[in-house]
């Protein structure tokens, strides 16, 4: 057996389900879920149309590339939202089956050149980013994204002697869980030490497409436009259909950046066997073309933000995201014990925010944080603040 999977850390839903065994919520009110981030709005039916008139793609096999026409579908939608002079579909694009497993698999192709090699991570994150660290046989460094510094990273306080180990940097922009956005001065600062000390920089930007009021997140390649990268050097970017598109179930992504990194993850992926179906290269080809859905998708989630957070803003420590659809309020009190007496008295369910983080120094950036996924439909948000309303009041918990 790899001996490294006996240090792989239960996943967050896993300590979830353990947290509430032997508790039960109020049977007086129907149960509604604001922990998973899975998006329940309905898919775009040009897509679902587009996917059931390809399915004769299943003769085939896929090649691991993909399909020079989802290549090239990518390639026009990236430079138009990242405002890019060039990207080449040949060999700056390479399309993945959902972020999650590209996530995985590009941690296993880049760490392994240095001696004792660092995986640097944000803390809280998406734990796909340690347990790809450690099953690549990589230390994990993590960087506090905390209510200390606005849930932002100060990069400029890492180390040269870090940045020397390291051999990759997940950033998450926007941030999961805080929606926070990473600036162009942190990418240009990133990107000199990523050039200095030879490491990648890996931006899992599955979120950029949910924000309000018109600001788009940068994204790292368009900071590598805006800086005169324009090779793109030691940068990648990780971008999904699942949050943009509402089409989690369709697994379709694809990995953009450095040329000099896409080739050897090609050969990787090659040997992996995870090669997007030609029917759901077709899905992801109409996906990439709408902007019209996406737009749609936006507004629904402005709306729900907006009626939530009158809801909650009066009672507890939350604030709208810059982008994403979380929220990730500060409690007063421990994050499993809210969880629970939430669960109980309320009938809603939300993450501990601990389970999202890593003690370090004694302090879990997580803690005494929950998060939200306003996913559902927006009658089950808005019903969801009002029993949490009605729950911190009734407790005198509030913290405003």
């Amino acid at each position: 057996m790899n001996p490294f999977i006996d240090s792989l850390h239960p996943y967050p839903f896993q300590k979830l389900s353990e947290l509430l065994e032997g508790h039960t919520p109020n049977p007086d009110k129907p149960l509604i879920r604001l922990t998973i981030g899975e998006p329940q709005h309905d898919s775009p039916q040009i897509v679902l149309d587009t996917l059931a008139n390809s399915l004769n793609g299943v003769n085939k096999y896929p090649s691991t590339k993909g399909e020079l026409t989802l290549r090239s579908a990518i390639s026009k939608w990236t430079k138009t939202r990242f405002h890019l002079d060039s990207l080449d579909p040949e060999s700056q694009i390479l399309p993945v089956t959902g972020t999650r497993e590209a996530l995985f698999a590009i941690t296993q192709t880049l760490v392994g050149e240095k001696s004792n090699p660092l995986v640097v991570s944000p803390n809280p994150f998406y734990q796909i980013y340690e347990g790809a660290g450690i099953l690549a046989g990589a230390e994990l460094h993590f960087l506090p994204c905390g209510p200390d510094t606005a849930y932002k990273i100060d990069y400029q306080s890492v180390s040269d002697e870090i940045w020397a180990r390291c051999e990759l940097l997940f950033v998450c922009s926007p941030n999961n869980p805080s929606g926070s956005i990473t600036t162009l001065e942190d990418y240009a600062y990133l990107i000199a030490k990523a050039k200095a000390f030879n490491f990648t920089i890996v931006a899992d930007e599955c979120y950029s497409e949910i924000y309000f009021d018109d600001k788009a997140p940068l994204g790292l390649l368009e900071a590598c436009q805006q800086l005169g990268n324009t090779s793109y050097e030691h940068c990648l970017i990780f971008q999904s259909l699942s949050k943009r598109s509402n089409l989690p179930g369709l697994r379709s992504g694809f990995v953009a950046g450095d040329a000099n990194l896409l080739k050897p993850f090609l050969l990787y992926r090659t040997y992996q066997g995870c090669a997007m179906p030609i029917h759901h290269q077709e899905a992801s080809i109409t996906a990439w073309n709408d902007e019209q859905h996406v737009a749609q998708n936006r507004e629904i989630y402005t709306r729900k933000f907006n009626s939530v957070l009158d809801i909650l803003s009066p009672v507890m420590k939350v604030s709208k995201p810059e982008a994403g659809f979380y929220l990730w309020p500060e409690l007063d009190m421990d994050d499993e014990a809210f969880c629970i007496a939430l669960y109980e008295q309320a009938s809603v369910l939300v993450l501990p925010g601990s389970y999202l983080g890593r003690e370090v120094d004694g302090k879990n950036p997580g803690s005494k944080h929950v998060r939200m996924a306003l996913v559902a439909e927006e009658s089950q948000c808005v019903e969801a603040a009002k029993r949490i309303r009605d729950f911190l009041t009734t407790n005198k918990l509030t913290n405003k």
